[in-house]
This record gives structure tokens, sequence and C-alpha cells, in this order.
């Protein structure tokens, strides 16, 4: 009954301590909610359907004729693009083109030649004659040349993909060309009308969808994402607060007084535990609702939660309990409040970057995706993940949390054994 009567002071204690520094607690509300805001505007282009235009392109067809309607109709229908092919009410010359790509104004320029198609028959005529007259090999002619002006401020992956697509249209054409010109050819020589034009386009389709299970009908965007990114990153901010108030205890003489009282170690440690567990689900709530009815909002998708509410539950309390753990080590083994402060701030961030908040770490290098197992922010984050992407229940997510306790654990043990040291 008396310890139960202590671990309630000492609650009172450490809420008291902890709403004394107002605009520190609203900053560990406010910064995060206005990360999870703001990255999720600038991500959400990564996420969303690459059927909306994006990349400023001009187009300068000179041919007019098959191969560049072909080729002009091949970049319209791929969406990933917004096409012009005029600028101030007329269509510029190759100079104007080139000096505009160069300025930054289109990403990406294409210009068709005149005549492209006219030579590409004349060629495919040839051979075909030549092919069928038994006539000696095909003498070189001038190479049909369709130009891309690239940017030099884009993307390896914009050129590569354009210019995939450019040469797999003018094949196309060449094909059909070709096919047509055998056809004529076969019909002089057999009394039988022979058609070899025959339509493939259509007989290969590809499809794009995200891989789910069952249960899973989830849609992955960037509010799925960024949500329990940043609000891991909240999370484990609090060990600068945390950290910072065992210190300030001890420097103002609170701790000893204590001590000299009827006052065991681990309920001083689990006062704190309590406070800032709540503190640490007030956080994620927040950013949970932020994500299921303020981003709506912006345009952008909404959060869903999954189907299971325990598992996000149990989810967030092994999470906030590896980040107070995390945060009491600091704060007994750290001396003064401004080492706690250093080292607290560049760990989070530290652990943030590896853990896969800032890069996602299927693109790290193979060496840093090993190294990310070790961030308590990467289990979160995966566990949160589980839950909202893959839409996955308690036993899922039961390694990360397991790895989440576990830290939890023997950073109380850290936290329970300096004080213990400085009791004595």
């Amino acid at each position: 009954m008396q310890e139960m009567k202590t671990f309630i002071n000492l609650l009172e204690k450490d809420f008291r301590l902890l709403i004394r520094d107002f605009w520190g607690l609203a900053l560990l509300f406010l910064m995060p909610w206005a990360l999870v805001l703001m990255m999720t505007c600038l991500q959400d282009s990564t996420f969303r359907s690459i059927n909306e235009n994006r990349v400023p392109l001009y187009l300068l067809d000179n041919d007019c004729d098959s191969l560049g309607n072909m080729v002009s109709r091949q970049i319209y229908a791929s969406n990933i693009f917004e096409v012009s092919t005029e600028a101030g009410g007329r269509v510029l010359s190759e100079n104007e083109l080139e000096e505009a790509v160069s300025r930054g104004d289109y990403l990406i320029g294409v210009i068709i030649p005149e005549h492209a198609t006219e030579q590409l028959r004349e060629k495919v005529v040839r051979g075909v004659e030549r092919a069928f007259n038994g006539g000696d090999e095909e003498e070189q002619d001038g190479v049909l040349e369709i130009k891309i002006l690239v940017d030099p401020k884009a993307k390896q992956s914009f050129r590569t993909s354009l210019i995939r697509a450019v040469r797999e249209n003018t094949l196309m054409v060449q094909n059909k060309i070709l096919l047509g010109e055998v056809t004529r050819q076969v019909n002089r020589i057999v009394p039988i009308p022979v058609d070899l034009n025959i339509k493939t386009n259509e007989l290969i389709t590809i499809s794009e969808s995200y891989a789910q299970s069952d249960k899973a009908k989830i849609i992955p965007n960037s509010t799925q994402h960024n949500v329990p990114a940043w609000s891991m990153f909240a999370v484990f901010f609090i060990v600068i607060s945390l950290a910072g108030n065992m210190i300030r205890e001890r420097e103002t003489g609170c701790f000893n007084r204590l001590m000299t009282t009827p006052c065991p170690i681990h309920l001083y440690v689990l006062s704190k535990v309590g406070v800032y567990l709540c503190v640490c689900m007030l956080q994620l709530t927040l950013m949970v609702l932020t994500g299921m009815y303020v981003i709506p909002l912006l345009d952008l998708p909404a959060l869903k939660l999954g189907h299971s509410i325990f598992a996000l539950f149990a989810m967030s309390v092994s999470s906030s309990l590896a980040a107070i753990g995390y945060g009491l080590a600091i704060g007994s083994v750290a001396r003064t409040n401004q080492q706690a402060s250093i080292f607290g701030a560049i760990s989070v961030v530290i652990l943030a970057a590896i853990g896969g908040v800032w890069i996602p770490v299927f693109i790290m290098p193979r060496a840093m995706r090993i190294i990310s197992n070790i961030s308590p922010l990467n289990w979160g984050l995966n566990g949160f993940n589980d839950i909202f992407v893959r839409d996955a229940g308690f036993c899922d997510i039961w390694p990360y949390m397991s790895a989440s306790l576990l830290f939890f654990i023997i950073t109380l043990w850290i936290s329970l054994h300096s004080n213990r040291k400085r009791r004595i």
C-alpha cells in the first residue's frame, strides 16, 4: 500500500516536471505532426499511379507520317509526359528546341526528322527486292536518326525509358512496313492473294498491380508509408525530454532528496515509464488521426488501419516502451544535460536513417540492409507497415514486438543498474 502511494506521488511529480516545459512538450507533438503532413505531400507523387502527366516533354514531329504518328501516339498514351507541340503559339525549330531544353523549359525534347517514314519505307523496299531477286548485299545507306534531347538535370531513368519506348515503336513501324512490302512481293509471285499484315499490337498486354494476400486489400500509398515512419521518429525523439528531465533532477538535488526517503529505485524508474508511455501513445494517436482525417483534406489518400486494432495497439505499446527504455538508459548514463541532448538527438537521427525512416531499406546497399536490423526504429516501422500495408495480425508482428520489448528490458536494466550505483 505504501509503495502504491509512493508510486502515485512519483507519477504526479514526473507529470508536473513534464508539463513545466510547455514548449518542449508542444514540440514533441507539433514537429512530427508537421513532418507527417509535409513528407506525405512531397512523396505523394512517388506512390501515385503512373497514369498522371509528370514529365514536361516537347515533341517536334517533322515527319507527319506513319513513323512520326505512331511514336507520337505512344508518347501520348504513356501518360507519364506532359506533351507540348507548340510554344508561344508556334512550333519551335530544332535549334530553338535544343535551347529550350538546355534552359530547363522542358525535361525532354524529341525530334522526328522529315520524311522519316518515307526513308524507312525505301530501305525496307530495297531490302525485300534484293531478298526476292537474289541481289547483292545491301549497300550502306544513311542512318535514320530520331533525336532525343535531355535536360542535363534529368534522371537517367527518364532518359532510358524514353529511348526504349522510341526504339520499340520505331521497330514496330519498321516491321509493319516490312510485312506490307513482303506481302506485295509475294502476291506478285503466287496466284492466291496473301495478306501478311497481321495485327500483333494487342496480342500481348501487360498489367500492373500490387501483390496482395487473400486477406489484404489495402493499396500502398504515401500516407500508409509516411505515418508509421514519422510516428516512430516522433516516439523516439522523446529521449531528449526524458533524459533531460532525469539529469535536471540530479542537478537540482531532487534525485538525492528522493533517495533519502523510502523510495525504491524501480518505482522511481517505472513512474517515468508510466508518464512517458502516455505521451508516446498520445503522439501515435495524433499521427493516426492525422492520417485518417487531416491528410484527406489535402487531397491525399487517407490512412487505412487494417483489420487488427489489437495488433496496432500492441505494436504501439512495444515501440513506445523501446523508446522510453532508450531515454532512460541515456538519462541514467549521461552526466550532463548537454551530453544527453547531443547524444540523444544524433543517435536517434542515425537510427532513423539506418532504420528506413529517411531512405527505404530496400534501396540501401546489402551491408546497410543488414545493419538496419539493429535499429529499434526499423522494428517498429516494419511492424506498422505490416499492419497498415499488409493487413497483418498480432502473430505476424510478434517478431518486431519481441525485439522491441527485449530492447526495453535491456535498457531498463541499464537504467536501474546505473541509478542503483549512483544511489550507493
